[in-house]
C-alpha cells in the first residue's frame, strides 16, 4: 500500500473557507475517522456536510468531498475537507488527519499533489508548471497564458515537433543501416528540408519568449524630463488616481517614486523621477542621481517634454543623456499640447532616430485619454498590442526557453553538418539531442533532478 499525503491547500490567513487536502489509498479511511457523522455509503464526488473530530472533540463544521481514483486531480483517491478559513482550525484539522491512525499518512512536500498528478499521467510537465503560473499570475494576460498552457496547448505543439523528429530519426537510422552512396547528397538535402521545418517551429516558439517574460515579470518604465513638464501628472493618469504630488513648482519630486499598475494586462512598474536640471540643492542632486540610475535599469524610458514651449538646452541635454543610458526603447510624450504647439513630432524624430511620439494634454478632463494613448503606444513598442493566448503559444518559463534554445542549436548544427557533407551518423546525434531537449519541456525525458527543481517552486498543498 502506497503512502497517503495531506496538507493545508489554501493560503495562510483569514478567509471564508479553508481546505485540507488528502491524496492516497487511505483517503476514504481518513474521512471515516475524522468525520463525526460518517455516512454508511459514501459516493465519490458528492458533498457531505459534517463535523470534524480528532476523536476527543469537535474541531469545526466542514464539507467533505471524496474523489475516487482515477477521476481526481492526482489520479489517486482524494479527500477534501472544506472548513472555515481559520489558521488555528485548519492546523487542528490537519493534525487530526495525520494522527487518525490511517496507514502511511504523512505531511505532503511542496508541489507533491501536482507531482503525483504528473507521474500518474494527469498532466505533462508544461501543464504542471502552468499550475504555479496561475497561482502567481498578477495580470489578466499572465493568467490567460497560464490557462492556455494548462489546457495542453504548448504540450501538444511540443509533441507534434517530437513526432516529426522521431520520423526523421527513423529515416536516418534506415539510411545508416542501408546506405546508398549514389544518392547520399539527395538524401542529405531531404533531411535538411525536414529538419528545417521543425527548426522553424522551435524558433517561432522562442520568438515569443520576450513577450512571455514581459507577461510574467512586467516592464519597468522610468518617467523622465526636466522639472514641471507633467511627469507626476502622467504617472497619476496611468495609475488612475492621484498618488504623486502635483504642483506648478519645479523640483517638487526629489526622489524616485515607484508604483505598480496593469496596462493592457501587462504588469508595469512606473518610476516617477526627479526632474533633471542643474541645481545647487544637495537633496535635489541626490534625486537626480537616482533618476540616472532608474534610466539605466529601466526597460523603457518615457521622456516628457513641454510642447507649449521651444526645446531648451536642458531638454537637449536630457535627450542625449537618455539616448546614452537607455537608447533601446524611448517613448517621447509631448505634453501640454492644450497650451500651445511649439514642438511637433518631426522635430523630435529628427533628434531621436526611430523614436515613438505621442501628444497629450494632462488636464483633469483629458487625463484618461492621455493614459489610453500612452498605454497603446507602450503595447505596440513591446509587441503586445494584439496578443491572444487562446490562439497562439507563448513561452514564459525560463527552463522551457533554455530547452527550446538547446533544441534550436542542435537542429541548426545538424543542418550545417548535412550541408557540409558530413556523415548522417553525426547529424543524427544532434537531432536526437534536440528530440531529448523538447522531451524535457513536457517531462518525457526529465530526470528526478529536473522534477525536484520544478516542484520545489510550489507551495504546500498544491
Amino acid at each position: 500500500m502506497s503512502e497517503t499525503i495531506a496538507a493545508i491547500s489554501t493560503a495562510p490567513g483569514e478567509g471564508g473557507i479553508g481546505i485540507v487536502r488528502v491524496s492516497g489509498e487511505s483517503s476514504k479511511e481518513i474521512m471515516s475517522r475524522v468525520m463525526d457523522n460518517f455516512p454508511d455509503n459514501v459516493k465519490p464526488r458528492n458533498a457531505y456536510f459534517g463535523k470534524v473530530t480528532d476523536g476527543k472533540e469537535i474541531i469545526d463544521e466542514a464539507i467533505f468531498i471524496y474523489m475516487e481514483s482515477p477521476s481526481s486531480y492526482t489520479g489517486e483517491d482524494m479527500l477534501e475537507i472544506q472548513a472555515h478559513g481559520s489558521n488555528v482550525s485548519l492546523k487542528k484539522i490537519l493534525r487530526a488527519v495525520l494522527n487518525c491512525g490511517a496507514y502511511g499518512i504523512r505531511i505532503a512536500e511542496p508541489g507533491e499533489f501536482t507531482k503525483i498528478a504528473f507521474l500518474n499521467g494527469k498532466m505533462d510537465l508544461s501543464q504542471a508548471e502552468a499550475v504555479i503560473d496561475i497561482i502567481k499570475a498578477k495580470t489578466d494576460l499572465s493568467l490567460e497564458i497560464a490557462e492556455s498552457q494548462i489546457e495542453g496547448r504548448l504540450g501538444n505543439s511540443i509533441r507534434k515537433m517530437r513526432e516529426n523528429l522521431l520520423d526523421i530519426l527513423a529515416k536516418m537510422a534506415v539510411n545508416i543501416d542501408y546506405p546508398d552512396e549514389d544518392i547520399d547528397q539527395v538524401v542529405n538535402d531531404e533531411f535538411v528540408n525536414q529538419i528545417r521545418w521543425v527548426l522553424l517551429d522551435v524558433d517561432e516558439l522562442l520568438d515569443t519568449a520576450s513577450i512571455g517574460r514581459i507577461a510574467r515579470e512586467g516592464i519597468k518604465i522610468a518617467i523622465v524630463g526636466k522639472p514641471n513638464v507633467g511627469k507626476s501628472s502622467l504617472m497619476n493618469a496611468l495609475l488612475g488616481e492621484g498618488r504623486v504630488i502635483v504642483t506648478d513648482i519645479p523640483g517638487t519630486t526629489r526622489d524616485t517614486v515607484e508604483e505598480s499598475v496593469s496596462l493592457g494586462g501587462i504588469p508595469i512598474v512606473l518610476i516617477d523621477t526627479a526632474g533633471i536640471r542643474d541645481t545647487d540643492d544637495r537633496v535635489e542632486k541626490k534625486g537626480i542621481e537616482k533618476t540616472e540610475q532608474a534610466i539605466a535599469s529601466a526597460d523603457m524610458v518615457m521622456l516628457v517634454i513641454d510642447r507649449s514651449s521651444d526645446l531648451e538646452d536642458e531638454d537637449n541635454r536630457i535627450i542625449k543623456f537618455v539616448e546614452k543610458m537607455n537608447g533601446e526603447k524611448i517613448l517621447v510624450v509631448l505634453n501640454k499640447s492644450d497650451l500651445g504647439e511649439s514642438i511637433d513630432e518631426d522635430t523630435i524624430k529628427k533628434k531621436i532616430s526611430g523614436v515613438t511620439v505621442v501628444t497629450t494634454a494632462l488636464t483633469e478632463k483629458k487625463s484618461l485619454e492621455a493614459a489610453l494613448k500612452v498605454s497603446e503606444a507602450v503595447g505596440k513598442m513591446f509587441g503586445i498590442g494584439n496578443i491572444n493566448p487562446s490562439e497562439s503559444n507563448i513561452v514564459t518559463n525560463e527552463r522551457q526557453i533554455q530547452m527550446l534554445k538547446n533544441a534550436s542549436m542542435n537542429l541548426s548544427d545538424a543542418i550545417t553538418m548535412l550541408q557540409n557533407g558530413e556523415s548522417i551518423e553525426i547529424a543524427e546525434l544532434s537531432v536526437h539531442y534536440a528530440y531529448d531537449s523538447l522531451g524535457k519541456i513536457i517531462g518525457e525525458e526529465a530526470g528526478e533532478e529536473i522534477l525536484n527543481t520544478v516542484f520545489s517552486k510550489f507551495c504546500l498543498g498544491k
